[in-house]
């Protein structure tokens, strides 16, 4: 049987802990026996996390802290903005296509489905238009075209 070297590439980045008689030391590059790493990118996040998952296209990172909130990143590490949670929510999860973000409140034993939205501002100015110039617009994005 062959076998061959495997790169595991992600947002989340993972360290090995390696530990002495004298202090416990995180490595961010190296390798051991089937294993290699290497840190591609690494932000502060301001608080203890709890908590993290990102989208399936890799564009957003949502970090749960211990200040009830659920941070949302981009791929930069750009605070996007914070979602306020109850106390005992304690793990999330993001639907497939991110439009909804799940969270575990175990302090209320309850699951609850958060529908997500990004907004997104265009500049319109100097564009051709018909009607008046103030005028509410939306914009809907369907993401079930077949």
């Amino acid at each position: 049987m062959k076998i061959s070297k495997i790169h595991v590439l992600s947002l989340a980045f993972f360290c090995m802990a390696t530990t002495s008689t004298s202090a416990l030391t995180a490595t961010f590059e190296g390798q051991n026996e089937h294993v290699e790493w290497k840190a591609v990118q690494s932000w502060p996040t301001g608080n203890r996390t709890l908590d993290m998952v990102h989208s399936l296209d890799g564009k957003y990172i949502f970090i749960l802290n211990d200040k009830q909130q659920v941070q949302v990143f981009n791929r930069q590490g750009q605070l996007q903005g914070s979602i306020p949670v109850n106390k005992g929510v304690s793990a999330i999860d993001i639907a497939p296509q991110g439009e909804m973000l799940y969270l575990i409140d175990n302090d209320n034993n309850s699951f609850t489905a958060v529908s997500i939205s990004f907004v997104v501002n265009i500049d319109t100015a100097d564009s051709p238009f018909k009607g008046p110039v103030n005028a509410p617009v939306t914009i809907a994005v369907f993401t079930d075209f077949e």
